[in-house]
C-alpha cells in the first residue's frame, strides 16, 4: 500500500488555519480534486481524525495558490471550505482569514519574489473575482512573522499584514441587495441581504429572543436559533439568485445589536451552522457595508460613523475588528469604493501532506511508503 506526498504549507492566517498548497500539485479535475482534500482535511469525522483538519469550521480550510494570468494581479486564490462531519467541499465561497497568509505563501513558495522591507502581493479570489492587495512585511527579503500587531481571538503578537478590498460588492450575486430591497420578510422575520465580499442574510438579535451578546457556544447550543434561521436562510439564498443553498455555506448568517463596549455595532457570524468564534475578515466588509447603508436591518443600531471614510468597529465574541471603509452614498444609493484591514499571519509548518494513492497516484508523482 502506497501513500501520495503533496507539498504544502500550514499557515494561520488571521482566526483561521489550514493548508495552503501549489495549485499545479493538486488535481486538475474537480471530482478528484475533491476527494483529495476531503481526505487531506479528515472530513467526515467531527475530529478529522483522520486528516490535518482541526475539527471546527475555522480549521478545515483548504487554500489553492497559483501565479496569475491577469495582468493587474500576482496570485490567484482559490479556496475550499471542507466540511467537519460533513463530507462535502464548497468551492463558492472565499476566506478573508485565510487570505491573510495568501501573501506570505505565495512568497514562501517562490510565486513572488520578496523586495526588501515590505512586498506588495496583488490576489485575484479566483472563487469570487475580488482583488484584494497583500502588503507583508519582508526585510531583507524574507517574511517575516514576528511583530507587535494584535488580533482579538489569536494569542500574542506577530508583523501586521494589511489587506485593502476592492471590487467586494456583488462577487456573488452582481448587486449590493441582490434582492433588490435594504429589506425583506421572511417567515415573519426582517433580514437584510446583502453581497460585499461575501453574501450573507442580516437580522437582529432581538428578532429571535437573543441579545447580540451571547458567546459563540451559547448560539450553538441554541439548536433553536439554527433551526429557525436555516428556512430563512434557504429562502433568501433563492431570493438572491444562488439557487438552492441547501448544501453550501453561503450565504452565511449574522444577527446584529447596539455595540456595548465602545464599538460601532455588535455582531455575531454564523458560518452558517455553526457561530464564528471571533469574526470573518469577508463576514466584517460585508456587515460594516450593512451598517453603513440607509434603510438595513442595522439602522438605529450604529453608533459613531462620521462620514467617509468610516472607521468601523465590529464588536464580536472575542473582541473586536476594526474595518476602515471608503465609500459614498448617493441618490443611487450606498457605493463601497474600498475596505482595509491589519490582520496577522504565522507559517506554522511546511513538508508534505499524504494522501491514499486510492484517492489520487498521478504517474508523474513520487509514491512512498505508508
Amino acid at each position: 500500500m502506497t501513500q501520495t506526498a503533496i507539498p504544502y504549507l500550514f499557515l494561520r492566517g488571521g482566526s483561521s488555519r489550514g493548508p495552503y498548497f501549489d495549485r499545479a500539485d493538486l488535481p486538475e479535475d474537480r471530482e478528484t480534486l475533491t476527494e483529495v482534500l476531503l481526505s487531506i482535511v479528515g472530513s467526515g469525522h467531527t475530529w478529522c481524525i483522520d486528516g490535518i483538519g482541526g475539527g471546527t469550521a475555522v480549521t478545515t480550510k483548504v487554500a489553492m495558490l497559483s501565479r496569475s494570468e491577469a495582468p493587474d494581479t500576482d496570485v490567484d486564490y482559490f479556496f475550499a471550505q471542507c466540511g467537519v462531519g460533513d463530507r462535502i467541499v464548497d468551492y463558492r465561497p472565499t476566506c478573508g482569514n485565510i487570505l491573510t497568509g495568501v501573501g506570505p505563501a505565495s512568497i514562501e513558495m517562490g510565486l513572488v519574489p520578496a523586495q526588501d522591507g515590505e512586498t506588495r502581493v496583488r490576489i485575484r479570489a479566483v472563487n469570487t473575482g475580488a482583488r484584494v492587495e497583500a502588503v507583508v512585511q519582508t526585510p531583507g527579503g524574507r517574511v517575516n512573522y514576528e511583530g507587535s500587531a494584535t488580533i482579538d481571538g489569536v494569542p500574542g503578537s506577530a508583523a501586521p499584514v494589511a489587506l485593502n478590498f476592492l471590487d467586494v460588492v456583488g462577487t456573488s450575486t452582481g448587486s449590493l441587495l441582490p434582492t433588490g430591497n435594504v429589506r425583506d420578510v421572511i417567515d415573519g422575520i426582517e433580514v437584510t441581504c446583502i453581497d460585499v465580499a461575501m453574501p450573507m442574510v442580516l437580522a437582529r438579535a432581538d428578532a429571535f429572543g437573543l441579545t447580540g451578546y451571547e458567546t459563540a457556544e451559547e448560539i450553538d447550543a441554541n439548536r433553536a436559533f439554527y433551526d429557525r434561521f436555516e428556512p430563512i436562510r434557504i429562502e433568501a439564498g433563492r431570493r438572491m439568485g444562488l439557487g438552492d443553498v441547501t448544501k453550501s455555506v453561503t450565504p452565511k448568517i449574522g444577527i446584529l445589536a447596539p455595540a456595548r463596549a465602545g464599538g460601532t455595532i455588535a455582531a455575531r457570524y454564523c458560518m452558517p451552522w455553526n457561530c464564528h468564534p471571533t469574526m470573518a475578515v469577508t463576514g466584517s466588509q460585508c456587515i460594516a457595508s450593512c451598517a453603513l447603508t440607509p434603510g438595513t436591518v442595522a439602522d438605529g443600531l450604529v453608533t459613531g460613523i462620521d462620514g467617509s471614510p468610516a472607521h468601523v468597529v465590529i464588536e464580536h465574541p472575542a473582541g473586536v475588528i476594526e474595518v476602515l471603509v471608503d465609500y459614498e452614498v448617493g441618490d443611487d444609493g450606498f457605493r463601497l469604493i474600498s475596505a482595509g484591514l491589519v490582520r496577522t499571519a504565522r507559517l506554522i509548518a511546511r513538508g508534505e501532506v499524504m494522501v491514499p494513492a486510492s484517492v489520487y497516484a498521478p504517474a508523474a508523482r513520487r509514491d512512498v511508503a505508508a
